[in-house]
Formats: structure tokens, sequence, C-alpha cells
């Protein structure tokens, strides 16, 4: 089973992705977590992403596309995958369906998480970060065991600078604007189911987990 997560920043996908990986026993695979995994065992995709990290411009979208295809080719994810978060447009979009046509690997469901931006900020505005290891938590609703210390390899938490109330709204207002077309293009394929995602954790699992479900009972009949 191959499932891709989509959403505004804040909207969940981390979450439920963290959540589906244990609960369906598939990898979760995070387009953040493949680019500095890459930079820093210095592949030649990451050499490559580096130099324009370096000149501080963003890492093009084929490059991280070509670092994605890599990890779906190796052997864990023989059964399927849980992608979070990408693609974030349309031409990641494209190039994504490109390679994996090329690989023989089809994307079975792809959910788009929405919740309200008063919920988005509160999750945001309490948000944590690794400064080692990248991985997020939350002061309330996913805090480290440790305070201020992150689960999975001991370095230091903090907050973004720019989880503030209004930096949120303008990334919230970009990333929608972004989106629009790529929910269209999903939509055609009949694979997007979009969720509202303000609720706990366990309640928007059950909604996909329905969904899943109810697709896999209608494929045996």
């Amino acid at each position: 089973m191959r499932i891709i997560l989509l959403g505004t920043p804040g909207a969940g996908k981390g979450t439920q992705a963290k959540i589906l990986s244990e609960k369906l026993h598939l990898p979760h695979i995070s387009t953040g977590d493949i680019l500095r995994q890459n930079v820093k065992q210095g592949t030649e995709l990451g050499l490559k992403a580096k130099a324009f990290m370096e000149r501080g411009e963003l890492v093009p979208d084929e490059l991280v596309t070509q670092m994605l295809v890599q990890r779906i080719a190796q052997s864990d994810t023989r059964d399927g995958f849980i992608l979070d978060g990408y693609p974030r447009n349309i031409i990641q979009a494209e190039s994504l369906d490109a390679m994996l046509l090329k690989e023989d690997v089809k994307i079975d469901f792809i959910f788009y998480l929405d919740a309200d931006e008063a919920v988005i900020i509160q999750r945001l505005m309490g948000r944590l970060v690794c400064s080692v290891c990248g991985a997020n938590f939350h002061i309330k609703n996913m805090p480290p065991k440790n305070d201020m210390v992150c689960d999975n390899c001991g370095g230091r938490l903090y907050q973004r600078d720019d989880d503030n109330r209004e930096t949120i709204k303008k990334r919230l207002e970009v990333y929608r604007n972004e989106s629009s077309p790529l929910v269209q293009y999903y939509q055609k394929q009949q694979k997007l189911y979009r969720l509202s995602s303000n609720e706990e954790p366990e309640v928007v699992l059950g909604k996909i987990m329905r969904i899943i479900e109810k697709r896999h009972d209608c494929l045996k009949n």
C-alpha cells in the first residue's frame, strides 16, 4: 500500500504518518529527512543539494524527487510506504509520477488533511524542533519524554522563529495557492480524499483507516 499525506503546515501530516507507519508496518518517508541524510552521508545527490543550500537557494524539485525515488527503491518499501508532505506543487507531482512509472509503482491513496486556521496556529506556535535530527514535537499535543530533549537522538529542542501568528498565516496562504492545482491534479486521478484534521490524532486516524478498509473491501468484491 502506497500513501501520500498532503496538507498545510500544522495539519497533522507528520503525526498521522508516524501513527500509520506503526499501524500498517510501512516505512514513513519524509523528504526533509531524506535530504538531510543525503547531505550528511555525502552522497552524489547530497553533494549537489548541499551546493544549492550553501548558496542560500532552494534545492531543485527534480533533485529532491531523485532522492525520493532512490529511497522508494530500497527493500523496506516492497510492501508500500507513507510519503509525508510531498509533492507540494503540480511540478513535483508530475515529476514524481513520471519517475514512479519507470519503477512500475503506483500511489494508492492521497489524503489531504485540512485543518482550520485557528487550529493550525495553535499547533505550530507550540511546535518544538530537534536541533540535531529535525524531529518535531509539541508542547501540549506531543511533548517529549524529557523537557526540551529529543526522544530520538537526545538533541536540544527549540521553537522556530517563524512559528509566530503573522508568519504562519503567510505560510498558509502560500501553501494554499500552490496546492490548489495539486488537489485538482489528484482529484482527476480519483485517488484524493479530503479530510478535516481539526480533531485529535486518533479521530483523524479512524477516518483514514475507514477509507482504506472500505476501498480494500470493494476490491475484494
